[in-house]
């Protein structure tokens, strides 16, 4: 029988389409089969049978074409969509239309988009036969490899899976990585990101903004801001650098800090000479004996030329690799015996935390300390090198003799390392709140200002105990000085030169702040580069 307008191939079968089909069991053992095995034997006896009629045969195969269209043929269209997108945007890009776009045509083509990005870094990201260039289909490789990092890092960001992200979840995501951001800088992130106003980003939106930055993650725009040890001003005092759990696994850390170490190491032997007048201020200048910049240079250039200009910078710079590695070391374990919740790392932990690493780096290396004041006070022809010098502290004034001034120097850690973190996050809530508009990238010069005043300020409120600190290492090697512990120290200094005699050498100390930092920013990306860290 001819199958009615209205039958329906997956409803029950009609008693018509039941009379047709071979009887292969009799009538009652059919009807002793349970519904659940009779109804889809007959379903599917009966779609067997029907599809040998013509007219039932091109009523099915049309509807499973519709069902195969909507399963596959979207995700084609899809794809066709975004790939004629992708021609569109590089045809505008490829001004010269010469098949290639470039560092110029990209930075000209974004500019004018109002698109903020590191062209460079994506030339060099997606550019797989180094010409210096992107075609079309390294063009369109690298943005779909892209679209699919950004993808995986916004769902793992939307913790409760509504495809929006808000500042809870930016939040908390970061404190997962060991981030830990304010209420403000997560509100500036997400600004900087939210096109509709309405302080969430959808999926759309996060594409939109990263397409064409090289950072595929939140905990890249956060790193801007981390507020990291590179910018060396010569001082040990800082808490040491923070890193992810990613950053530890992959070895990236090692990295990272082996350029901020050659970046130390430059940055204190350039401004050597500053350091050097700076204690020889604070070891020999007083009320009764003046000296400024200029007679104390014309002094060390008298006595031992250019050359002593650079005196103790030797050992100076050989301190930094062990300080550093002690000091990550004993962060991660301080870390770990502090924490209230297991994996979990508050801000008043991490500095306990952070401090404590830093005196025992100090407790371990402060030998190398005293030498090097020792050797950057030493006379023409004194000694004849680092080993030379040690062996002769050590038969004059014995083993104690290398840890003088030692209790001024642990208690410099604490306004220091405190003082810097405060005014640091200080300029930084300041700037997002003031001049944060459509990123919250603050670029080098605001990261580098806020690093030098914060160390500055730092600076300022520990140097009176850091001069303390110097004078006692270098009592033994002044003639006629008075081998004083540290509260005479103080009150020989209060009585004789006043409060600001405890500020002696501050000025060529704040002289060397800024090509300091300069030159280790510098050196450190550099490094960067060359280690394969990408920013």
């Amino acid at each position: 029988p001819k199958p009615s307008p209205s039958t329906d191939l997956y409803s029950a079968p009609t008693s018509s389409a039941k009379s047709s089909l071979p009887e292969t069991r009799s009538a009652s053992h059919r009807n002793q089969l349970p519904h659940q095995i009779a109804y889809p034997v007959s379903v599917s006896v009966c779609v067997c049978v029907e599809l040998y009629r013509p007219a039932t045969f091109f009523i099915y195969s049309f509807k499973m074409y519709q069902v195969a269209r909507k399963l596959f043929f979207t995700d084609c269209r899809c794809a066709d969509n975004a790939s004629k997108a992708y021609e569109e945007l590089f045809a505008k890009l490829d001004t010269n239309k010469d098949g290639k776009v470039d560092v110029s045509e990209l930075k000209a083509g974004l500019d004018a988009m109002g698109i903020k990005a590191e062209k460079g870094k994506i030339i060099s990201s997606g550019d797989r036969n180094k010409d210096e260039g992107l075609d079309f289909s390294e063009f369109s490789k690298y943005l779909k490899e892209h679209e699919k990092k950004l993808q995986l890092t916004f769902k793992s960001l939307d913790k409760n899976k509504d495809g929006r992200i808000d500042i809870t979840e930016i939040r908390q995501s970061l404190a997962d990585l060991g981030l830990e951001i304010s209420k403000e800088h997560a509100e500036k992130i997400l600004q900087s990101i939210d096109v509709d106003g309405t302080m969430t980003v959808d999926w759309n939106e996060w594409r939109e903004h990263f397409l064409f930055n090289p950072a595929t993650n939140l905990q890249e725009i956060v790193r801007y801001w981390k507020h990291s040890t590179v910018l060396d001003i010569g001082d040990s005092l800082t808490i040491p650098d923070e890193f992810t759990e990613e950053e530890k696994t992959t070895g990236l850390w090692w990295k990272q800090l082996s350029a901020g170490a050659v970046a130390g190491a430059v940055s204190r032997t350039g401004t050597a000479p500053l350091d050097r007048m700076k204690v020889f201020m604070q070891v020999h200048a007083s009320t009764t004996n003046k000296i400024s910049l200029v007679s104390g240079f014309k002094q060390m250039l008298k006595e031992g030329g250019v050359a002593s200009l650079w005196r103790g910078n030797g050992i100076n710079v050989m301190k930094i690799a062990p300080e550093t590695a002690i000091k990550f070391m004993a962060y991660e374990q301080y870390k770990k015996l502090l924490s209230s919740e297991p994996g979990k790392v508050k801000s008043h932990e991490r500095f306990m935390a952070g401090s404590l690493a830093g005196a025992t780096a100090q407790t371990a290396i402060y030998p190398m300390e005293v030498m090097k004041t020792r050797m950057t006070l030493r006379k023409t022809g004194q000694y004849s090198g680092m080993f030379d010098c040690a062996k002769k502290v050590l038969k004059n004034e014995g083993v104690k003799a290398f840890y003088k001034g030692y209790i001024p120097n642990i208690l410099g850690i604490i306004p220091y390392a405190g003082i810097d973190l405060a005014v640091y996050e200080s300029l930084k809530n300041f700037w997002l709140s003031h001049y944060a508009k459509d990123t919250a990238n603050p670029g080098v010069l605001v990261l580098l200002g806020c690093g030098t005043i914060s160390s500055t300020c730092g600076q300022l409120a520990s140097y009176p105990l850091a001069l303390i600190r110097t004078r006692m290492q270098a009592q033994a090697s002044v003639e006629g000085s008075e081998q004083l512990p540290m509260n005479l120290m103080v009150k020989k200094i209060m009585k004789k030169e006043g409060f600001f005699g405890l500020y002696r050498g501050i000025l060529p100390n704040f002289m060397k702040v800024i090509p300091a930092v300069s030159i280790s920013y510098v050196v450190y990306e550099y490094m960067r580069s060359g280690l394969g860290i990408q920013k």
